[in-house]
């Protein structure tokens, strides 16, 4: 059991505690542990999710995926694989987002279907784990160079404040954050992500290429 002072999160001294050690408190009902390794996680959350369009859905669909993988990584990490939990998360993170674009696109193949991020992986070393046997390492890196084309793509149909906003939008700043980046309100951030969503989506969903 831990002491009063321990279940109070005001009280913890949150930067000395580890991942892992977070991780261990959470298994040991600490649901205080999960929250800040929520916090923590969610800009690579972010990250993984919004270069990926869900065919059907909304972006905001698949940060949510992303968080219940996040959620799975907290749950189901073990130490004694000798793995840090950033490694373990990201790639529960990616599973859980490439199984969503899948079952929405129904099977069918498409680019997507093997991109992981337009970024490269946050962990060397991980990405060939993301993927089921019947995926090769190539593929991987296939999927990933077409995703970067089509985003490429995209920034040539960006307004000059959309295009400032696209990079730190991947790599998974909040609206605040972006704005205080580029200078401008979070409301004109916001509608300019908006906009930036509907571009992806229309590029990635009619083949939009840099070949095109």
């Amino acid at each position: 059991m831990y002491n009063n002072q321990c279940n109070n999160l005001e009280h913890w001294p949150v930067d000395d505690f580890t991942d892992e050690q977070l991780c261990q408190r959470s298994a040991e009902g600490d649901p205080q542990a999960e929250t800040e390794l929520v916090r923590r996680y969610g800009r690579m959350v972010r990250a993984c999710a919004r270069p990926l369009f869900l065919a059907g859905g909304d972006s905001e669909d698949l940060i949510q995926e992303g968080m219940l993988g996040l959620l799975t990584a907290i749950r189901g990490y073990d130490p004694g694989r000798d793995a840090l939990f950033r490694t373990y998360a990201e790639i529960c993170i990616r599973s859980r987002l490439l199984s969503a674009v899948r079952a929405a696109q129904g099977g069918k193949h498409t680019p997507l279907n093997h991109s992981v991020s337009y970024e490269p992986p946050l962990f060397d070393g991980t990405s060939a784990h993301l993927f089921s046997s019947a995926e090769s390492p190539e593929d991987v890196v296939i999927g990933r160079e077409e995703l970067k084309e089509r985003l490429d793509a995209l920034k040539g149909q960006l307004s000059e404040l959309e295009a400032q906003i696209l990079t730190p939008y991947l790599s998974g700043l909040s609206c605040r954050e972006i704005a205080r980046r580029v200078g401008r309100s979070q409301k004109s951030v916001d509608n300019a992500i908006q906009r930036i969503r509907r571009k992806m989506a229309h590029s990635f969903s009619s083949g939009v290429s840099s070949e095109s």
